[in-house]
């Protein structure tokens, strides 16, 4: 993408700011994934050296009342150095693009999808089994980055959704029944939780119309007419950037 100072006059200088805060957000969400993940294989290395009592003891078995608070540490645990293996490529990836446009936004939406996987696994799968891992969070990303450009009126954010679904849609061959030796059904509660997510953190923009009750998140007044930025600003918010 071109620099602030291309194009036509009169427009040089506009939305240096926005860029600036942009990639804020970005490192911001980077160090947050890594902090993450740094986390999860240091836990994982408790784990494999206790022989996975943690997993064991942590995990959520559906049914069982005492394993529903379990539905917030099971993400953190895995049953082997290839699940977790498994899991952290697109867990950095999909979690970087799901909280660079807001740290905050983000810890809700990982809050809510923990939730909708483990609550999921709770109520509906068979048999005492005992499920733990990050693929639910996995999901519930994938999910939100997927169509989060869709309810935000973001291009950018849309394209990148669409470019997601394209790369990445064999995910969803184990998000359905009969996939063996995964939890198929935390991966789906994670996908829902994450299309959930994209709506209820969508940005939430002033309707126009006169009247109307006042916006939540109201952003920002553009510059006015008569400012040198108002037609780079304009085009900026056009093409979903600001």
């Amino acid at each position: 993408m071109g620099g602030p100072d291309e194009g036509r006059g009169g427009r040089a200088g506009g939305g240096p700011a926005d860029a600036e805060l942009m990639i804020a957000e970005a490192r911001k969400a980077f160090f947050v994934m890594f902090g993450f993940l740094v986390i999860v294989w240091l836990v994982q290395l408790v784990n494999s050296a206790d022989h996975y009592a943690l997993s064991r003891d942590y995990g959520v078995v559906s049914g069982d009342v005492t394993t529903l608070p379990d539905v917030l540490t099971a993400p953190l645990l895995h049953w082997s150095w290839d699940h977790i293996e498994s899991n952290s490529g697109p867990l950095f990836v999909f979690g970087f693009l799901a909280a660079y446009r807001g740290v905050a936004r983000f810890l809700g939406l990982s809050l809510l999808v923990a939730l909708s996987s483990g609550l999921v696994v709770w109520f509906f799968e068979q048999g005492n089994t005992d499920t733990v891992g990050a693929s639910g969070l996995v999901f519930g990303y994938f999910g939100y980055v997927v169509v989060r450009g869709i309810f935000d009126r973001h291009l950018i954010d849309t394209l990148i959704g669409v470019v997601m679904a394209a790369s990445f849609a064999y995910l969803l061959t184990v998000a359905v029944p009969g996939t063996p030796g995964v939890s198929w059904l935390g991966h789906l509660g994670g996908l829902i939780g994450g299309l959930l997510g994209a709506w209820l953190f969508r940005d939430r923009r002033p309707s126009g119309s006169g009247g109307g009750t006042a916006a939540l998140a109201p952003r920002a007044p553009r510059p006015g007419a008569d400012n040198p930025r108002a037609d780079l600003h304009k085009e900026l918010g056009d093409l979903g950037l600001l």
